[in-house]
C-alpha cells in the first residue's frame, strides 16, 4: 500500500458524467478532487456511439468525445484523474471521520467527503452475439439509441417493468416491436401490461428467446428466436435489438457499509445526494433507477459537489 498522509477534501469514484460534473464543480469550489475512474473510462456513455439529447450539442456528439471533453475541462479546473479501481472503502461514522479508500494498484488515500458516482451497467445476456452486434443494432437504452430505428422493425428482450417501458417508448418511433417474453406471462406491473396491450405495433411473443442475431458488417438484419416450448425457431426482420433485462448498479465495494435497496441502488435522502454515512454522497445512476440519463446524472453531479462542500466547510466552522 501506498500511503497518503494527505487527507484530501473529497474523493470522486467514477468517472461518467456525474462524476465528472462533481469534479468540475468540487474543483472550482477549490476542494482540489482526487477522481478515481473505475474500470470504463467515461462510464456507460463510452458503449455509447451518438448522444443527442445532451443540451448544447444540436448536431449530436458521441459517447466517447463528450467523455473527453468533460474531463478536459474538470482537469483544467485542477481535478486529479487516476485510472485505477476502487477495491475497498473504510467508512467513518460519525460527522467529521475520515474515510479512507484503497484502489487495486494498491494505493491508499484519506479524505474528508466521498462522491459515489460508479453507475449501473445494463445487464446483457451474455451471449457472443451482443459483442459482435454492440453499437451496430444492439442496445440497452431505448430513449438513447430508438431514434436511430424511425420506421424499422425492433426487438426488445425482456418481460418486465424495462421491458414493458422500452417497448412502448419505442412503438411510437418504430413499425413492429418485437416483444420476446421467456415465459408466458408479462412480469411488468398491471399499468405497464395495459399500455403494452393498448399498443397496437407491439407483438408479444410467449415462451420465445433470442437465439442469434444475423446481419453484414457488424450490422444487425434478422433475429433468430426460438420457442422453448417447441424448439421451432422463427426468423425475424429487424434492425434493432434492445436488451430490457434490467440494470444493476455498480455498489458491490459499498454491500454493508452504505443503506441500499435490494437491487443495490444506494439510497440518498429526497432532494439530496446524502448517503446514510455523514460526507458520503452519491450521484447519477448509481442512485436513479428512475430517469437514468446523461444529462440527470450530470445534475445529480453537481448536488453531490455542492453538498460535499458545504459539508467540508461546516467541518472547518466547528
Amino acid at each position: 500500500m501506498t500511503e497518503n498522509t494527505d487527507i484530501l477534501e473529497t474523493i470522486i469514484i467514477g468517472s461518467g458524467p456525474a462524476g465528472f460534473t462533481a469534479a468540475i464543480y468540487a474543483a472550482r469550489a477549490e476542494m482540489n478532487p482526487l477522481m478515481i475512474t473505475g474500470l470504463e473510462l467515461g462510464g456507460q456513455l463510452t458503449t455509447t456511439t451518438e448522444v443527442e439529447n445532451f443540451p448544447g450539442y444540436p448536431d449530436g456528439i458521441t459517447g466517447p468525445e463528450m467523455m473527453i471533453q468533460l474531463q478536459k475541462q474538470a482537469e483544467k479546473f485542477g481535478t486529479q484523474v487516476i485510472i485505477d479501481t476502487v477495491s475497498e472503502v473504510e467508512l467513518g461514522k460519525n460527522v467529521g471521520d475520515i474515510h479512507i479508500v484503497k484502489t487495486i494498484s494498491g494505493k491508499e488515500f484519506k479524505t474528508k467527503t466521498i462522491i459515489i458516482s460508479t453507475g449501473a451497467s445494463a445487464k446483457y445476456l451474455g451471449k457472443d452475439f451482443e459483442k459482435t452486434y454492440r453499437g451496430g443494432g444492439v442496445s440497452a437504452c431505448a430513449t438513447c439509441d430508438g431514434f436511430f430505428y424511425r420506421g424499422k422493425n425492433v426487438v426488445v428482450v425482456g418481460g418486465g417493468d424495462t421491458a414493458a417501458e422500452e417497448a412502448t417508448y419505442l412503438a411510437k418511433i418504430c413499425k413492429t416491436v418485437y416483444m420476446l417474453v421467456r415465459k408466458d406471462y408479462l412480469k411488468a406491473s398491471k399499468i405497464m401490461q395495459d399500455r403494452v396491450d393498448l399498443t397496437s405495433n407491439i407483438v408479444l411473443m410467449y415462451n420465445t428467446e433470442l437465439q442469434d442475431l444475423k446481419g453484414d458488417n457488424n450490422l444487425v438484419s434478422q433475429a433468430v428466436v426460438i420457442d422453448n416450448l417447441n424448439n421451432e425457431e422463427k426468423v425475424l426482420d429487424v434492425d434493432g435489438i434492445f436488451i430490457a433485462i434490467g440494470h444493476k448498479p455498480n455498489t458491490e465495494i459499498f454491500k454493508g457499509k452504505l443503506e441500499m435497496d435490494e437491487t443495490g441502488y444506494l439510497h440518498v435522502k429526497p432532494f439530496s445526494t446524502e448517503t446514510n454515512i455523514p460526507g458520503v454522497f452519491a450521484a447519477g445512476d448509481v442512485a436513479d433507477k428512475k430517469y437514468r440519463q446523461a444529462i440527470t446524472a450530470a445534475g445529480a453531479g453537481c448536488m453531490a459537489a455542492l453538498d460535499a462542500e458545504k459539508y467540508v466547510s461546516s467541518l472547518d466552522h466547528h
